[in-house]
């Protein structure tokens, strides 16, 4: 996460402390020590925030590490160049991983649904208890999985389409899309009448009432229709899901008249059972896709307005949104690379760090592609969110590159360069290592998480900050050393030519009089500006009193946001946003939002169904579902209900189990459509299911509400019951987001207070780094929401990266105000934010350049993510620099 926030001895226009402390602030005013930094000890400072060598010294770890790091910087300062090829060979050997870049979409329910869901477990018993054939009686609400299938939404351009013409423009559709044939690779025809799944000999009906009036237009009076349920000479035609924006009339027994009806649904379903006819289907499907506007077009159909949607979508969108987000890697790094270059530049030629910017972004680079190179080549799956992790380590990797040249031009030219580096080593290494080791600690924490997309960009971004951090200190360090040498040849030849050329020139080297052997200790405009305006600012009394007015409205803004938030996935949210599913989507939430998903009670053991006070059970059980208020009672079927009816009526008992079990088979002869809802086995009945239909719930909220109440329904049942439908696998989000959320931030939070108690040695800035990273965390969701930013698997992992930054943010900025030796609270704030206001602000200044770019996504995927880490710097940079140096001077 952001370095600059932590590095407390190397910030812009501050004296650097002695290496056996990096973690205490020591004072701009403090005289600067001489001799070699072995030599230094504690300041009076150091020793009064330390109170003696107790519980809270670190000195064990950081002062070994301190050493070990100086090593190592004068070993990479003797032989620079092997330090910069070995990451460049590692880059290009582990980069041959991305080869194995899939070309493929991940699936979506393995990577956007929860790991061990219920309703996995009980699409695991519907298959193994109950069989489909889709080749000939097919049924799409006993399909215990999503089937292939192509939907079409019409729109009547008129109040209503139950109209004779409008029929007909319908019905030329209907033929039109039945009349494609895809075309193989080796030239054979797949027309829709091979791979459309069928009920005996015939295609699955797209809708029953087109059917219906295709057959006998006559017979059929569109205005005499009733809904859900219509009656046509005695047979039955169901039309709850098939029908949409309607006006409905006088009761007309269970149904009401259909006075208008907006919208209607045409749903071609295709085999998928097996391997064969499934890949025949997807590449009718994909033939489907690429013909439909083509279609539509020469159909010139005027009445009525269409939007299309297939079972290839999720796939298909999601490798298409991927592509999207390619363009803006280039503009990304471009533009971190020209804040760099500003940031690094210096119109002292010698000093001028420039290149060493520009290559300071490329270790970053590398890390990417070693990382995802590395990840690749041991199969962690790719996920689409993984791509957003290039700009993230883009924004917060070139802060370590800051921090170190920041230390480098602080030291002597006169100096050696092995000397220099082991001093910036020394000084920086420590607090890189700390920083990083946490913050990959903090997104490791994400492999608990119960969405396997969390886990992968987890690992991904994990792995490639450790990939950052060594690539920093071998990579750029060379590069640094070998700047170094560019430093004094540069030096040499103003020196020689300083007898030689004008003053004038001589300036264009070594503007205004500079010391060529001075440490750098000069200052930073944007230093003063936090110790001469910006401090004394908020140390005014008027301006806390605001500042906690600010505060206060801050939390009640945030506070309310959270109860606004949205809970699951929304599949709009996966398409970029010309896609052609976002019409059909809206066009399905205006128009079909009433009825959902048909959904199984599936009694799940043996039992006496022939036993009266058994029925009894059941029966009450099933008015217990059909009285919830997210179920419609006149569209229950149980197969026991028709089963009874059969039997009274041809006057055998019930209850007699020999005449129950021996008259099923002639039951089922009669109505076939029951055969797949009950399983024999020895002469017993082992499972056996019904069916109800669930209405309004169309929101995230009402889908949750929904699952839970028809599962505790099904939980206090008498009998052994439980409910599912394949929408289910997908609902189960809704009911473990938030307690993922949760407990992924309490275990990210809870690592980083540990961390802040164990290695800054004051328990009062873990309280306040605790407290910052609570108050981040409760703004960012809050007004993520208010933002439109729905709480799901995606913006869920983007909230663990708000611990890292919160805890950046606020541990120095705190600790540098407690371990400050000035006497007053008011000093001491303008202390801190002399000392490390500019890094903080400079480290988020980087980060949102890398991720701006996002904000240009078509997708929301990528938009989501500029979102929620704007979000994250806006408030931590404000946590970090107003209110938490404002509430310490309170306490």
């Amino acid at each position: 996460m952001p370095s600059t926030a932590s590095r407390l001895g190397s910030t812009h226009g501050t004296q650097t402390p002695p290496p056996q402390r990096r973690w205490v602030a020591q004072s701009p005013r403090e005289p600067k020590r001489q001799g070699s930094a072995s030599e230094q000890e504690l300041s009076p400072v150091r020793q009064e925030a330390h109170g003696g060598r107790g519980c809270c010294h670190t000195d064990c770890l950081e002062a070994p590490l301190s050493v070990a790091f100086r090593r190592l910087g004068a070993a990479i300062a003797s032989h620079p160049w092997a330090f910069l090829l070995a990451p460049v060979l590692l880059t290009a050997a582990l980069g041959s991983g991305l080869v194995f870049l899939p070309e493929d979409s991940e699936s979506l329910e393995e990577q956007y649904t929860p790991i061990g869901s219920p309703a996995k477990a009980e699409r695991r018993f519907v298959q193994g208890h109950f069989s489909t054939n889709d080749s000939y009686r097919f049924s799409a609400s006993r399909m215990s999985s999503e089937s292939h299938f192509a939907s079409i939404l019409v729109v009547s351009r008129n109040e209503s389409l139950l109209e004779e013409d409008i029929f007909q423009e319908v019905n030329r559709l209907d033929q039109a899309v039945q009349a494609l044939s895809a075309v193989q690779e080796d030239g054979t025809q797949i027309p829709y009448s091979t791979v459309c799944a069928k009920y005996k000999e015939l295609c699955v009906p797209p809708n029953p009432l087109l059917v219906a009036w295709q057959n006998d237009s006559l017979l059929l009076d569109l205005k005499n229709l009733t809904f859900p349920v219509y009656n046509m000479s005695g047979h039955i035609i169901y039309m709850a899901s098939f029908f949409g924006g309607n006006v409905l009339g006088q009761e007309m027994g269970q149904s009401r008249h259909l006075i208008k009806s907006k919208a209607l649904r045409l749903l071609y379903y295709l085999k998928t059972e097996q391997d064969e006819d499934s890949k025949r289907s997807k590449a009718w499907l994909n033939h489907f896709m690429d013909q439909f506007r083509d279609m539509t077009s020469a159909l010139a159909l005027d009445k009525i307005k269409v939007v299309f949607l297939t079972s290839l979508f999720k796939q298909r969108e999601l490798k298409a949104t991927s592509k999207t987000v390619i363009p803006l890697f280039h503009l990304s790094y471009s533009l971190v690379i020209l804040f760099a270059v500003i940031s690094c530049f210096r119109v002292d030629c010698i000093r001028n760090k420039m290149w060493v910017a520009i290559l300071g972004v490329v270790s970053v680079a590398m890390s990417v592609v070693s990382s995802f190179g590395l990840m690749l080549h041991i199969g962690v799956p790719f996920v689409i969110i993984v791509a957003n992790s290039p700009f993230l380590i883009l924004g917060i990797g070139v802060d370590d590159m800051f921090i170190m040249i920041s230390a480098w031009q602080r030291t002597s030219l006169g100096d050696s360069i092995k000397d220099r580096l082991s001093n910036v080593y020394s000084k920086v290494a420590v607090s890189i290592t700390i920083t990083t080791l946490t913050n990959i600690f903090a997104f490791y924490t994400g492999i608990t998480s119960s969405f396997r997309s969390i886990q992968y960009f987890c690992i991904y971004t994990g792995t490639t900050l450790m990939f950052c951090y060594i690539y920093c200190i071998t990579f750029f360090g060379a590069a640094m050393a070998l700047d170094g040498k560019r430093e004094v040849g540069c030096l040499r030849w103003v020196e020689k030519a300083s007898s030689r050329y004008s003053s004038l020139k001589k300036a264009c080297c070594i503007p205004f009089g500079s010391n060529l052997y001075e440490h750098g200790d000069d200052n930073h405009p944007m230093d003063l500006f936090f110790r001469d305006y910006f401090g004394p600012f908020l140390t005014n009394a008027k301006v806390k009193f605001l500042v906690v007015l600010l505060y206060i409205s801050y939390l009640i803004s945030s506070i309310y946001g959270c109860y606004q938030v949205k809970e699951g996935l929304d599949l709009r949210n996966l398409a970029s946003d010309d896609s052609y599913i976002i019409p059909y989507f809206n066009t399905e939430e205006e128009f079909f939002s009433y009825y959902g998903p048909r959904v199984m009670v599936i009694v799940s053991e043996s039992v006496d169904y022939w036993d009266e006070d058994i029925r009894q059970k059941l029966e009450k059980c099933m008015i217990t579902f059909e009285e919830n208020g997210y179920v419609d009672k006149n569209l229950t079927r149980f197969w026991l209900q028709a089963y009874l009816q059969y039997l009274n009526n041809s006057g055998n008992d019930p209850n007699n189990k020999n005449t129950f079990m021996n008259n099923i088979s002639g039951f089922l002869s009669i109505f076939p459509f029951f055969t797949y809802d009950i399983n024999f086995s020895s002469y017993e009945i082992t499972s056996s299911r019904g069916f109800i239909q669930t209405i309004q719930v169309s929101s995230s909220d009402k889908k949750k509400r929904m699952l839970f109440q028809l599962r505790n329904i099904a939980k206090n049942c008498e009998v052994p019951v439980m409910v599912y439908n394949h929408a289910f696998i997908y609902f189960d989000q809704y009911s473990v987001i938030i307690e993922n959320t949760i407990r992924n931030v309490l275990i990210a939070s809870l690592a980083m207070f540990i961390v802040a108690l164990l290695l800054i040695p004051h328990p009062v800035c873990s309280l306040w780094v605790t407290f910052a990273i609570a108050s981040v965390i409760v703004g960012v969701t809050g007004f993520m929401a208010l933002w439109r930013v729905d709480l799901d698997s995606i913006s869920m992992v983007y909230l663990i990266i708000c611990i890292g930054f919160s805890f950046d943010f606020s541990a120095h900025i705190s600790y540098a105000f407690v371990a400050s030796s000035e006497d007053t609270v008011n000093k001491k704030l303008v202390e801190a934010l002399y000392m490390l206001g500019y890094p903080v602000l400079q480290s988020a200044v980087s980060t949102i350049l890398g991720v701006c770019v996002l904000a240009m996504a078509k997708a929301y995927i990528f938009r989501t993510f500029f979102k929620i880490m704007f979000l994250v710097m806006l408030f931590g940079v404000a946590h970090g620099l107003i209110f938490i140096p404002v509430f310490l001077t309170f306490f």
